[in-house]
């Protein structure tokens, strides 16, 4: 074991772990938004708007998200029309591609986490409210979603810490996250072990700290 090697390669590890978590967080705000999204559309009573979110859905969690990433990357670069317009500009970058495959993924998973949640609510909660005289929007801001965070909390937490670990894909497409760094550092020195129990090391950090975040927003937001 060259633990040489493995202090050496630490900082390299640890600095490229800022790409890592910059992968996750622009990947997770965005698919939070398209998850919040497509939850909404899910509840609709109109069959064509709920069975389209349900496509989205199926599609993005029924195929592995490498294979997302090479169809962004590499597939979406051999339409020729594509080439000519403003999207190339973001399609010929592998940090977008990412961005944008990592997104759809996880936007795609929060919108069944959330569409689960507000399916929990007791509708007496909602049907007090409405004997109140409280509008139907003042409940969806007030009571609903603020229930279903709430509710959703424990497999959204989950959800943040698969994505970042499925940010290490990154490294397929030349980005030099914390595994595209492990991977460079393993073609030099030709000692994985070392490298990757580093790297490992990194990444179950972040996900205790991550585990624990959630954690603590459990018990500060709990309802008892």
């Amino acid at each position: 074991m060259d633990f040489e090697l493995m202090f050496a390669s630490f900082p390299k590890l640890l600095n490229a772990s800022i790409i890592t978590l910059k992968l996750l967080s622009v990947s997770l705000i965005i698919g939070l938004f398209i998850g919040f999204l497509f939850a909404i559309l899910r509840l609709n009573k109109n069959i064509f708007i709920n069975k389209f979110a349900y496509g989205y859905s199926y599609v993005f969690r029924g195929t592995p998200l490498l294979v997302q990433i090479f169809i962004i990357y590499f597939g979406l670069g051999q339409i020729e029309y594509l080439r000519s317009t403003f999207l190339w500009v973001i399609l010929k970058e592998p940090y977008w591609c990412a961005i944008i495959a990592f997104s759809l993924n996880t936007g795609a998973y929060t919108s069944e986490i959330l569409r689960s949640a507000f399916q929990t609510i007791k509708p007496s909660l909602i049907e007090a409210g409405k004997s109140l005289g409280i509008s139907n929007k003042i409940i969806f801001y007030k009571i609903q979603i603020p229930i279903a965070i709430r509710q959703s909390l424990p497999a959204y937490g989950n959800e943040i810490i698969l994505m970042m670990k499925g940010t290490s894909l990154a490294s397929t497409v030349t980005l030099m996250d914390l595994t595209g760094v492990a991977k460079y550092i393993i073609s030099t020195t030709f000692k994985p072990i070392e490298v990757f129990i580093v790297a490992g090391g990194i990444y179950l950090f972040m996900t205790f700290l991550i585990h624990n975040l959630i954690k603590f927003l459990e018990k500060k937001y709990s309802f008892n």
